[in-house]
């Protein structure tokens, strides 16, 4: 297969972290001979998310492997339509369903050690008298929530570089749900602090994904990135043709 004809991997970070989460994943799948991109998601709002995710897929040409890391699980969920899209890899995130929100999609298991964890700031929005609201993790709670098997260094940086999601994204409602036509995967991080692992099962099992877990913290694509990338070949691999 060459690089051309292949497809390009895009990887969408989640929130409370950057496209750096990808930073060790993604040398494995250049390895690999793959087409990558991963583009800074804003984290103001699903469907704007997921709409500015839609817009760098059309831009690309050939077949899109969309793989959504946590909150970037509902993005992929809602952008995976476009049409170049042939696969869907989530890793520990949210696979909603049409119609649903995030919060909806949580509050029907017990909090994970996220929810006591949450920052909530005030951030001004252009044209509007009314502030948004910024939503991060505290910091010194950050690396045992998040990163709890990543290097301890590394996690102390990614505690004070946090990108926020904006509050409203919590509430917003998929307007579709790309795994109904798309073939997809799932890994569920089995000692997640961040996510509570059944959401993700759920999520997963409600799509009738290929499914793969782990044991790894919040942020298993830098704690095990081989295994991730496995993973993402194998969606690459049942979609080329």
């Amino acid at each position: 297969m060459s690089r051309s004809d292949s497809p390009t991997v895009v990887l969408i970070h989640g929130a409370f972290a950057d496209a750096s989460s990808f930073a060790r994943v993604i040398p494995e799948l250049i390895a690999r001979g793959l087409n990558v991109v991963a583009p800074a998601v804003p984290n103001r709002s699903l469907l704007g998310d997921a709409a500015y995710v839609a817009s760098i897929v059309r831009q690309i040409s050939g077949p899109v492997v969309l793989v959504g890391h946590s909150y970037g699980g509902a993005v992929i969920t809602v952008a995976g339509v476009e049409d170049n899209v042939k696969a869907l890899v989530y890793l520990a995130g949210y696979a909603l369903e049409e119609g649903e929100s995030l919060g909806e999609l949580q509050g029907g298991f017990p909090d994970s050690d996220l929810a006591a964890a949450l920052v909530y700031t005030p951030f001004p929005i252009e044209g509007s008298t009314t502030p948004g609201t910024d939503v991060s993790v505290q910091i010194e709670k950050f690396p045992a929530i998040f990163a709890a098997d990543v290097d301890p260094h590394l996690a102390s940086v990614l505690a004070v570089s946090q990108r926020p999601l904006a509050a409203q994204a919590f509430a917003e409602k998929a307007p579709a749900a790309a795994w109904k036509t798309k073939p997809s995967w799932g890994l569920v991080a089995s000692s997640d602090h961040t996510i509570n692992p059944d959401v993700e099962r759920y999520g997963y099992q409600r799509a009738g994904m290929t499914t793969v877990e782990v044991d790894s913290s919040h942020l298993v694509m830098l704690a095990h990135p081989k295994r991730v990338a496995r993973l993402i070949e194998e969606a690459v691999r049942a979609t080329a043709h």
